[in-house]
């Protein structure tokens, strides 16, 4: 069973990467994987630290978001944005809608009882909704920066493909396992094994990469344009597993920054800042030092935090993270003072 996702050539011209995360939606995902067993190696740490931490209203919340079938999709606002803005427009959706998309699920599974006056109780509304952004607060928002800085590394790679291939070459490696590119034809393998066609009216797709998704899925109903999303970093274990260890609020970086004092590594350090995405060699050039002393610097920038490194082909690509942006704006206050 696929979703067959008919393009063309205005559809592939109008394709792109989100430049974001979309909140909800990878709130959606992650709360599905919570409650599911696979990957423990990526995720069981991550399950025990948030599970036995949930309000109440969390738990309420949860129960309406099966690990695999139908769930309400005005949970689920498949855009861009700030949380806060985000859970506003959820708190604003008609009554109709709900009762709506409840019969609708209802039709293909069971409901929790308390769900079934949903619509009509406004109090059990606000629960709905508390419990909402209690589970953003303990699933992802901890999180948030590493997943930003994430995902940004894996936009980096697909910018890349599409200068060197065009965008079919991007769909062919966005999702290889789930996702096949038999021109003009997109093939979503979908979850819940969904059959359909889904003709674009020139709008194109936009790709979302998820953390916490292992398949794709298709939300041809999200605005401006379709969505289909794909895991990212199933290549890089090692670097997902960092993703979700406990926040660093109790870390003392001392050690790490402290091995950041000196010219020659402020000078890489700022090189990869003015010159995002560049390769060691091109790092190398750019701060006039050896392509191994820059790899080396690069090294320890990267275990600091201060830059990400993400491969494509033979090459290692550099760019600042927010924490490095921040020591460099530092830097320059100080300079000024």
């Amino acid at each position: 069973m696929v979703y067959r996702i008919h393009f063309t050539a205005q559809d592939l011209a109008r394709t792109r990467v989100a430049e974001a995360p979309l909140p909800l939606s990878e709130l959606g995902t992650a709360m599905r994987t919570l409650q599911d067993r696979s990957r423990p190696l990526l995720f069981d740490a991550w399950r025990a630290r948030v599970l036995g931490r949930l309000p109440a209203a969390a738990r309420m919340t949860l129960s309406l978001i099966p690990p695999v079938g139908w769930s309400p999709t005005f949970l689920n606002l498949p855009r861009a944005g700030e949380p806060g803005e985000l859970f506003e427009e959820v708190r604003r959706t008609p009554r109709r809608v709900i009762a709506e998309e409840l019969a609708a699920i209802a039709e293909h599974q069971p409901l929790p009882p308390w769900a079934r006056g949903l619509p009509e109780d406004p109090a059990l509304l606000e629960r709905l909704y508390d419990g909402l952004e209690q589970l953003h607060a303990s699933l992802l928002a901890p999180y948030w920066e590493r997943i930003g800085d994430y995902l940004a590394a894996d936009r980096t790679v697909r910018t890349r493909q599409v200068l060197s291939g065009g965008v079919e070459t991007l769909l062919v490696q966005a999702n290889p396992r789930w996702i096949r590119w038999n021109a003009p034809v997109l093939e979503v393998r979908m979850a819940n094994d969904a059959e359909r066609d889904l003709h674009l009216t020139g709008q194109g797709v936009l790709l979302v990469p998820s953390v916490f998704g292992s398949r794709s899925f298709v939300d041809e109903d999200a605005l401006p344009r379709p969505v289909v999303t794909y895991p990212v970093g199933h290549d890089e274990p090692p670097r997902r597993l960092a993703l979700l260890a406990p926040p660093a609020g109790a870390v003392r970086p001392g050690a790490a920054l402290a091995a950041l004092l000196g010219r020659t590594r402020a000078t890489v350090l700022s090189a990869v800042a003015e010159h995002p995405d560049c390769s060691t060699k091109e790092l190398a050039a750019r701060a006039g030092v050896a392509p191994a002393s820059a790899s080396e610097h690069a090294t320890v920038l990267r275990a600091a935090g201060l830059i990400r490194t993400v491969r494509h082909r033979n090459a290692a690509l550099h760019s600042v993270t927010r924490l490095g942006t921040a020591l460099l704006d530092s830097a320059d206050a100080d300079s000024l003072a």
